[in-house]
């Protein structure tokens, strides 16, 4: 294997940086390797989206290094990066054709009028849009102009491509289908990418890696499916969806899956039933001793005022910090 092959597509070490008083990024160092897709997921205002400017060259750090396929650009302006960048906005230019839009990246870097414009078909055939090139952005319906932002991102041929929240301007449907046909993109065009994003499932769906990101800091980082079913804290779990996530009183908690367990109706039980509500595959029970949620269908749900007896598989059961309470 060529020493090209095995340089990460971005490093990223040790990255900081501050806006007056708020320090939104504290050391933070992740690596993107080709063909990897890594996920940064976070709440808003965590500093996801404030690594990625970091990387993109659009903030300053005020401490740290970032390089590019092994080459390092933390002092150069964007356009001296070699990255693809695909905003939130799309930030197309309306005055402009499609083809023209997604020429832009590549005419800026120098390249000759037929190899522009050869890499700008290349790019939108990529993402299914090559019928529409002579069309204007006002033209196209938001799932259009969000295909058209990644393939000017595509058509610079960058190692490394920097998604910053790309779908969350669409409607669920649209999200769904699109999450599918980006996952299925990124196999085949070979960059590295990195996508912030605050949508659990959008993470899981796009992402080889996830980075769980915190005031700042990153508090997990690991292969997507293993970080949805082991999370490390009370919080990550919290913020991944975990319904049932029990206090100990004693700095740590329990996390216990829906499947782990079952429940008995019956006279000697230790719980009455509170309220029950039914959310699609789930039911959730509010009993005396708090709140869990089962895997049960409509038929099997018990009734306020039921008495009950949880059933837990214990070997299922994780216990975890709890650092749901700081800062």
């Amino acid at each position: 294997m060529s020493d090209a092959a095995l340089t990460p597509a971005l490093q990223a070490r040790s990255l900081s940086k501050s806006f007056g008083t708020v320090q939104a990024v504290r050391g933070v160092s992740l690596e993107v390797q080709a063909g990897e897709t890594l996920a940064l997921l976070g709440p808003s205002g965590c500093g996801k989206s404030t690594v990625l400017r970091c990387v993109a060259g659009l903030e300053q750090p005020e401490a740290g290094q970032v390089f590019v396929g092994g080459r390092e650009v933390t002092a150069l302006p964007p356009e001296q990066r070699h990255v693809g960048l695909v905003f939130q906005d799309y930030a197309l230019f309306p005055h402009l054709s499609v083809l023209r839009n997604v020429a832009y990246g590549p005419s800026m870097r120098g390249e000759s009028k037929p190899r522009v414009q050869m890499r700008a078909r290349e790019a939108l055939d990529l993402v299914a849009l090559g019928e529409l090139a002579g069309r204007f952005p006002a033209q196209l319906s938001g799932g259009q102009q969000q295909r058209v932002a990644l393939a000017r991102a595509l058509a610079t041929r960058s190692p490394l491509l920097l998604l910053d929240e790309p779908l969350s301007n669409l409607d669920e449907k649209l999200r769904a289908e699109l999450r599918t046909d980006l996952r299925a993109l990124f196999g085949r065009v070979g960059a590295g990418v990195l996508i912030v994003t605050h949508d659990q499932r959008e993470a899981l769906a796009l992402a080889d890696r996830v980075a769980v990101m915190r005031a700042g800091q990153l508090v997990q980082v690991g292969p997507a499916p293993a970080v949805f079913r082991e999370p490390h804290s009370a919080w990550v779990a919290a913020f991944l969806g975990w319904p049932n996530i029990l206090p100990q009183g004693d700095g740590r908690a329990l996390l216990i899956p829906e499947e782990a367990i079952l429940l008995g109706v019956g006279e000697a039980c230790p719980v009455t039933a509170r309220q029950v509500t039914e959310t699609g595959q789930t039911v959730q029970v509010h009993h005396s001793l708090g709140r869990l949620t089962l895997h049960l269908s409509a038929r099997e749900a018990p009734q306020a005022g039921d008495s009950l007896t949880l059933n837990v598989d214990l070997n299922r059961v994780k216990t975890v910090p709890d650092d749901r309470e700081l800062s």
